[in-house]
């Protein structure tokens, strides 16, 4: 079909990888695509050749009332800003995926009465999205059970679940390699963007206490701050354990293909893509995300029987040290884990939001809509 799409997305990877994946698919039916957000998105441009990218400005609340203050007025800016964008777009539909740089856009679709979708990646209804909620036409989520969502919202509501990058989908084609007696075990340890310090002070140490031919056979892939590098280098060397530690990896979805267990927290993005590459993981939610959807999302992957949760309150070197004894000792039990995230999956994520954000269109022949005349 042709057409033209307005998405809306906060900055973080996150909120766009599903605007990216949704993009793909628009852009591959023939459609124009505009990203609106708030900051630089040329990396997304990138990825998605045919798609061009507007700023809108965009508030935050909260704070104190200064900041509030501030957040209104820029997100006054950024509705005039967004008007004019869709005024001179026409689009068929405007779809957002959360964060406050979402809202004047998604706000200003509906002044204009544009169709509208928003899509919900964590398993609480984040507060850009709650506010949005009760006028979009359909709501799409990225887990089977959503909280936070109104009994009225609910019946708008369609399960699409997240869609994953290209590169999460081929480690997908990789099969789980269950561990075995003497052979190498590859864990993986990610904590987001930057790292998480809990996993710097935890790990190294727990990991160090370990038998020593569970030790021996580890090859590690740990994520770190990069003022934590140095030591967490020097803690494994120390413990003879083969790693890896880099404040980012490039490589994520081929070290996931490769990994036996990962420790990580548990975005929507990163429970996502452990459930489409089947891994099992033991997670441990940031305990400061809104709303605590973090642990909303962790306990959905270890409810499907996928992977564990551990609170951070709970995490110690001592407690990781016997919980990974158990975990990597247990070959069959880490295949039922992986295979169980599999099956927690949602593969076609990207053709069931496109198909929503299509069901939304009106049926008329003859030309465009004239809403925005």
């Amino acid at each position: 079909m042709s057409g033209a799409f307005v998405l809306a997305a906060g900055g973080t990877g996150g909120h766009l990888f599903p605007a990216q994946a949704l993009a793909e698919q628009l852009v591959g039916q023939g459609a124009s695509v505009c990203l609106a957000t708030d900051r630089r998105a040329d990396a997304f441009a990138a990825a998605v050749p045919g798609v061009s990218v507007s700023a809108v400005r965009a508030g935050r609340f909260g704070g104190n009332p200064l900041v509030t203050a501030l957040g209104i007025a820029e997100m006054g800016l950024g509705l005039m800003q967004a008007r004019s964008l869709l005024r001179r777009i026409d689009p068929d539909a405007v779809v957002g995926f959360g964060g406050y740089p979402s809202v004047p856009t998604m706000l200003a679709a509906m002044q204009l009465g544009v169709p509208t979708v928003i899509h919900e990646q964590n398993a609480v209804l984040g507060r850009a999205n709650r506010l949005l909620a009760r006028r979009v036409k359909k709501i799409a989520t990225g887990f089977a059970e959503t909280f936070g969502l109104r009994p009225e919202a609910q019946q708008r509501a369609v399960y699409t679940g997240n869609p994953v990058r290209p590169a999460i989908r081929r480690a997908a084609e990789v099969p789980y390699r269950a561990p075995q007696p003497g052979q190498p075990f590859e864990l993986l340890i990610l904590g987001g963007s930057q790292g998480a310090r809990i996993f710097s002070d935890v790990v190294p140490p727990a990991l160090a206490a370990l038998p020593s031919h569970l030790r021996t056979a580890l090859r590690v892939s740990q994520q770190a701050r990069p003022e934590d590098c140095e030591r967490v280098i020097a803690a494994l060397r120390d413990a003879g354990i083969e790693a890896e530690v880099q404040s980012f990896f490039k490589d994520v979805p081929e070290r996931l293909a490769r990994a036996q267990l990962a420790i990580c927290r548990s975005g929507a993005s990163t429970v996502s893509e452990l459930a489409a590459s089947g891994r099992p993981a033991i997670l441990v939610p940031y305990p400061h995300a809104t709303d605590d959807h973090q642990a909303a999302n962790a306990r959905a992957f270890a409810n499907a029987g996928a992977g564990w949760v551990v609170p951070q309150s709970a995490l110690s070197a001592p407690m990781l040290t016997n919980l990974l004894t158990d975990r990597l000792v247990d070959g069959a039990g880490l295949a039922h884990s992986a295979a169980q995230a599999r099956r927690f999956a949602c593969d076609d994520a990207a053709e069931r939001l496109r198909d929503v954000v299509f069901g939304v269109l009106p049926s008329i022949t003859g030309g465009r809509r004239e809403a925005l005349a």
